[in-house]
């Protein structure tokens, strides 16, 4: 499981031109699953998410998780966090789970993150233009296997 976690002072996400999900001050959730991803693997970058401290505390440092401040999340689901690109120009996919199994995974993740954030989401499949004002800029990768 693959997560770029991006601290947002606004973010939006729309579908043939249709706003279908934003959220205010928070965190923009990119995911992408891979072969052996579980419910196990879920928990555990959840827990890491809604506790992660990149939000500025009274003296301006980075202390305070999303559960401190209230914000909200904005996750899409983006199998390109698999892209292979060691050999030629055009990206290798095959890394990236098939999408039956890929929308149950990201189902489960949202419904666990909303147990402690409001969680806005991206449609799954779907051509998405997705709006990100970064905060900071702060934005970080972070991978979990078993």
């Amino acid at each position: 499981m693959r997560v770029i976690v991006q601290r947002s002072k606004e973010s939006s996400v729309a579908v043939d031109n249709k706003v279908i999900g934003s959220i205010k001050s928070g965190l923009v959730v990119l995911v992408g699953f891979t072969e052996g991803d579980n419910e196990v693997i879920i928990d555990k970058m959840v827990k890491k998410i809604v506790n992660m401290r990149i939000f500025d505390d009274e003296a301006g440092v980075m202390n305070k998780s999303i559960l401190d401040v209230g914000g909200s999340i904005l996750s899409i689901s983006q199998f390109t966090l698999y892209a292979n690109t060691k050999k030629g120009n055009r990206p290798s996919y095959i890394k990236a789970l098939n999408g039956s199994e890929a929308i149950k995974l990201y189902q489960l993740f949202n419904q666990k993150l909303r147990q402690f954030v409001i969680v806005e989401t991206g449609e799954f499949g779907a051509e998405m233009l997705v709006k990100i004002t970064n905060d900071g800029p702060v934005t970080i990768a972070m991978e979990e296997y078993e």
